[in-house]
């Protein structure tokens, strides 16, 4: 099944400048109802390559702290790096809920409940 998920890609476009925008791509689940699975999650590579832009992007922003850029410009791009790790977020989420608490018990649901609100507040 295709879902798409909003991204945000973020890129410089030599001028020292990053720019970001909303990217629209989609995610296969295949992983069958009832198969074992091992906590082996369909979106690993997703999640990683959604953390590891994040990082980078949070990276260039450091930069632009250390280079003295306007304080609003900085709080934008900062606000692109929330919006990257809650959709890094969702994606986990989902992925979870598909394919880990279809069999799951009590203790399982609360501890996915605990985590979720560890990661509203």
């Amino acid at each position: 099944m295709d879902t798409p998920e909003k991204d945000f890609y973020v890129h410089d476009h030599g001028d020292g400048q990053l720019h970001s925008h909303p990217h629209e791509h989609p995610h296969e689940h295949s992983h069958a109802p009832g198969e074992a699975h091992g906590h082996s999650h369909t979106q690993t590579k997703a999640v990683l390559n959604r953390l590891s832009r994040a990082i980078g992007h949070l990276e260039s922003v450091k930069r632009m702290v250390e280079d003295g850029r306007d304080c609003t410009e900085v709080l934008v791009q900062l606000a692109a790096v929330r919006s990257a790790l809650n959709n890094t977020a969702k994606v986990i989420l989902k992925d979870h809920i598909e394919h880990c608490i279809e069999d799951a018990g009590t203790d399982q649901l609360q501890a996915l409940n605990e985590a979720i609100d560890k990661f509203m507040s």
